[in-house]
């Protein structure tokens, strides 16, 4: 298993940021790679993702959901393993840092070598920056899933 633990800071306060993470099928708009997410129940999400040309779909369970504080998954069927948590600190009333810790298991050569190069950590840090963008020029979120897991 390998690791990328990123964090930003966002302009926005934590019920904010908290709000459009529950959003889910809006990660295509600020994450590279992933083509469209179906939420299916409250706890079960279905991901599709193309890489470098390498399409995946994948089902994540969603084990813990604590408004304004975190949402942890783990994947439980598909082409991908692997399980993370995505932490919210209020920092001010206008601003929280989000933290993505993520463990992951590479399928193959090509993506055991992209791990070892950094690719998975810039894709993250990539990935974490613009939703930061895409959170901060909105101002508000799309929606919000208040829900306890």
């Amino acid at each position: 298993m390998s690791q990328v633990e990123e964090s930003i800071e966002v302009a926005v306060p934590v019920h904010t940021a908290y709000n459009q993470w529950t959003q889910f099928e809006t990660f295509p708009a600020f994450m590279d790679g992933v083509e469209r997410i179906e939420q299916r129940t409250d706890t079960l999400t279905h991901w599709v993702t193309k890489v470098d040309g390498v399409r995946r779909e994948f089902d994540a369970e969603i084990t813990e959901q604590i408004p304004d504080e975190r949402v942890a998954w783990t994947t439980v069927a598909g082409d991908a393993r692997q399980a993370g948590v995505v932490t919210f600190h209020r920092l001010d009333d206008a601003h929280t840092k989000v933290m993505l810790q993520m463990d992951f298991e590479p399928d193959g050569v090509a993506e055991t070598v992209g791990d070892k190069l950094g690719f998975v950590k810039r894709q993250t840090k990539g990935d974490l920056e613009r939703f930061k963008k895409y959170i901060e020029e909105r101002g508000q979120e799309t929606g919000a899933w208040r829900g306890q897991v």
